[in-house]
């Protein structure tokens, strides 16, 4: 049988970080990138002075990446949307471009010097009006036993990371347009030739691929790339990215999002 084509030409593996600012460069921000062949390597900031990337510069460098002619798939450590029953606590419709633009206007954490917590505790922005329970979980995190994304302040937690990087998923959205596909909220399929965010959850992969001489946030970077890379070259990413859900489960990951690699 002849193998499928490649879905990808590109695979970039972004371990996120909520600390600081969106100016601050963060040791725990890292990013891989492989091509269909050759094995991943980690990308530094191209900016002189700055030795880690910080968020802004990883957005404005990814929209660049996301303009350019090859389709890329791009798998980031945190969560793109909230449980379904933050919905319904602040009575909001279930779709998630609504979702997106509102959380935006509540929670600016891609503004110049603004911090989460900032916001979180209301000095800054309109956060208080927006917030979960803990204990609310989405539907893949239960599947897969992460930590819910209101969970803040617990080791493991991805609720920083989260609240600082969904602004920046729309700012991608907005800037690549059609060129880009949110996972799985504009549909499960992927047309041919588009590239895509989705979201993902390292630890999944992590034990697949030895250390070496990484640190954690590089390892998790490396090993989605890595993972990413070796599923489109095996044919088993379409799979993973059209998982079998029956219709109550794909309703509400329509609503909640997914996380790739998740059954």
């Amino acid at each position: 049988m002849t193998p499928a084509a490649p879905a990808f030409a590109r695979y970039i593996g972004i371990d996120y970080s909520g600390a600081g600012t969106p100016q601050t460069g963060l040791t725990g921000l890292r990013v891989y990138r492989a091509g269909f062949a050759a094995l991943p390597e980690e990308i530094h900031p191209d900016t002189s002075g700055s030795k880690y990337w910080n968020r802004a510069a990883l957005a404005e460098w990814l929209a660049e990446r996301l303009a350019e002619p090859v389709p890329t798939l791009v798998g980031i450590d945190h969560g793109f949307s909230f449980p379904e029953a933050y919905f319904e606590a602040h009575d909001l419709p279930a779709n998630w471009p609504s979702f997106i633009e509102d959380f935006c206007a509540h929670w600016p954490t891609d503004r110049p010097g603004l911090r989460v917590d900032q916001v979180r505790y209301g000095s800054a922005g309109d956060g208080l009006a927006r917030t979960g329970n803990p204990r609310w979980r989405r539907l893949a995190e239960k599947r897969i036993g992460a930590k819910s994304v209101f969970h803040f302040d617990v080791p493991g937690s991805v609720a920083k990371s989260t609240h600082a990087g969904l602004p920046w998923v729309h700012y991608l959205r907005q800037r690549a347009g059609a060129r880009v596909h949110c996972w799985p909220f504009d549909g499960w399929a992927i047309p041919a030739g588009q590239s895509v965010l989705a979201e993902i959850y390292p630890a999944i992969w992590s034990a697949d691929y030895p250390r070496e001489d990484r640190t954690g946030d590089q390892h998790d970077a490396y090993v989605v790339a890595a993972a990413l890379q070796a599923a489109d070259r095996k044919g088993t990413l379409t799979t993973q990215l059209q998982p079998d859900l029956d219709t109550e489960s794909a309703r509400i990951a329509n609503i909640e999002g997914w996380i790739l690699g998740v059954t």
